[in-house]
């Protein structure tokens, strides 16, 4: 990696780097600005002094030499940011200086960082510490989730009973993630397929899909501590591949006209929705096949296209670990991909996703193993004809 030597991380530098987002990205002067204006400037100010590593780290990770860990998980509990990444950068006393000397608390607007809700427990901690210690020991990684619009629930009392609120961690942006609308991909659900025969005359199969839904990827760099490595960790938003139809407007259906809008954005909307009914539970499996889906895609796009490989060696550039069983349909969803949408041989497809994949476990437990009736499973898949 290149080291980042000519960062400026002066106190000077740093209250003026803060005054520039301040008045650039914030658009305040500092008499008009909220406490949580402040943060989001400060916030932005330690993001650009990592970025020239995560740069550099990702131009290492296009290299074709390169084998990066891709690691699928349903859950990354990261915690705050900004004290992590100044620690890690070693600015933490120069920050707290410059801060002092603007006439701003440091510890107040720590306080004012909205803690990302994407996890809740010991699985989702444990993937961001796997991305932490991948980022300082210099191993190229990538972690794949969603990107929940509301986190698990904001638990309060009241008159001596629980009562349970959205997380919405979203409300006033994040400034730690860069939004990449040019990584975008269709997963598909429902529908039919029919069979063909491909030029050399072998039995295929084509997906008419009955909805279509585009997962479009939000990206966070993880640093390391006192190295010039950051990882990546990529969250997929899902997006209606048609958003509105204006003929139903038109004619008065207004919720009609959005209701494709609605049903996709569901996919993305809860961390962990209750799945106590069928409908929570088909959800639940939707989200976890849109996160394989998007992924893999993505995987196969950084080695075709970006590193410009055949498919054939993929497994040579990927090392993918499945974090417990939410990401297992991963397994079938890159046989599919090879198979169906790039036309390998079965033998040669199994022989790929058996290279590519491990898994952790973390349980035994029956009711922490998942178990998906086949008529839900049906329900999501395409009807053969």
């Amino acid at each position: 990696m290149t080291d980042n030597k000519n960062q400026p991380t002066s106190i000077a530098a740093i209250k003026k780097a803060f005054a520039n987002n301040l008045y650039h990205n914030i658009g305040k002067p500092a008499l008009a600005a909220t406490p949580q204006d402040f943060y989001t400037a400060l916030a932005c100010t330690v993001r650009s002094m990592l970025l020239d590593k995560y740069i550099h780290s990702m131009a290492t990770y296009l290299k074709k030499e390169t084998r990066i860990v891709a690691y699928f998980s349903a859950e990354f509990l990261e915690g705050p940011h900004l004290v992590n990444n100044m620690l890690n950068l070693g600015v933490i006393d120069q920050v707290r200086k410059a801060m002092g000397e603007l006439g701003l608390d440091i510890d107040k607007l720590i306080s004012l960082e909205t803690e990302p809700g994407l996890g809740n427990g010991g699985l989702g901690r444990l993937a961001a510490c796997y991305l932490d210690s991948l980022a300082s020991l210099k191993i190229p990684a990538i972690g794949y989730g969603l990107r929940y619009e509301h986190g698990m629930f904001e638990q309060r009392l009241e008159d001596g009973w629980q009562v349970e609120y959205s997380d919405n961690w979203l409300h006033y942006g994040n400034p730690w993630e860069l939004y990449r609308p040019e990584r975008t991909y269709r997963v598909q659900f429902g529908g039919y397929t029919e069979s063909y025969n491909d030029p050399e005359h072998g039995y295929r199969v084509r997906w008419n899909p009955g909805m279509v839904v585009r997962g479009i990827a939000y990206d966070t760099p993880i640093l390391g501590y006192r190295v010039n490595n950051c990882v990546l960790l990529r969250l997929w938003q899902a997006e209606a591949a048609k958003d509105f139809d204006f003929s139903d407007f038109n004619r008065g259906d207004y919720y009609g006209a959005v209701e494709n809008k609605v049903v996709a954005e569901n996919i993305t909307k809860v961390l962990y929705p209750n799945d106590a009914s069928q409908a929570g539970k088909r959800l639940r499996l939707e989200q976890q096949y849109f996160l394989v889906s998007c992924s893999l895609q993505d995987l196969i796009h950084m080695h075709t296209v970006m590193k410009g490989l055949d498919l054939s060696s993929h497994h040579r550039s990927v090392a993918a670990q499945l974090n417990d069983t939410h990401p297992s349909l991963a397994i079938p969803e890159l046989m599919r991909l090879l198979v169906d949408e790039h036309l390998f041989p079965w033998d040669k497809a199994w022989e790929i996703t058996r290279k590519t994949f491990a898994y952790t476990n973390h349980t035994l437990l029956p009711e922490a193993l998942e178990k998906w009736p086949v008529p839900l499973f049906q329900s999501l898949l395409p009807r053969h004809y």
